[in-house]
């Protein structure tokens, strides 16, 4: 497999792109629909709400805090999550730029 060369691509397409990667898993979609329903969670929570084992709800979380989307308490042993809106509407504004930037026509190319 090739090196991605990330130096050819704005900041912009790199930060979509890494987004849109830890996007494209279902069980990060489920654990976001699922902190979204409940504004915030134990961890525990996920394991029994999901039905996966904790060391990989732990990993997908993981790679949902290393891009900001959720953000995370201690609270005794458990940890608790939340969506972290700042940057959720972050990542909705980059998203809908990319979306409306497609001219809406009729025909086909």
């Amino acid at each position: 497999m090739g090196v991605t060369k990330t130096d050819l691509f704005t900041d912009r397409q790199n930060e979509l792109a890494k987004i849109a990667k830890v996007f494209a898993h279902p069980a990060r979609i489920a654990i976001l629909e699922y902190l979204i329903q409940s504004n915030s969670c134990i961890n525990g929570d996920l394991v029994q709400e999901l039905g996966l084992a904790q060391a990989t709800i732990s990993q997908h979380l993981r790679e949902l805090k290393e891009i900001g989307l959720i953000k995370g308490s201690i609270e005794g042993v458990s940890v608790n999550y939340c969506i972290d809106a700042v940057r959720w509407a972050e990542v909705q504004n980059l998203f809908q730029d990319l979306f409306s930037g497609f001219p809406k026509i009729s025909g086909c190319c």
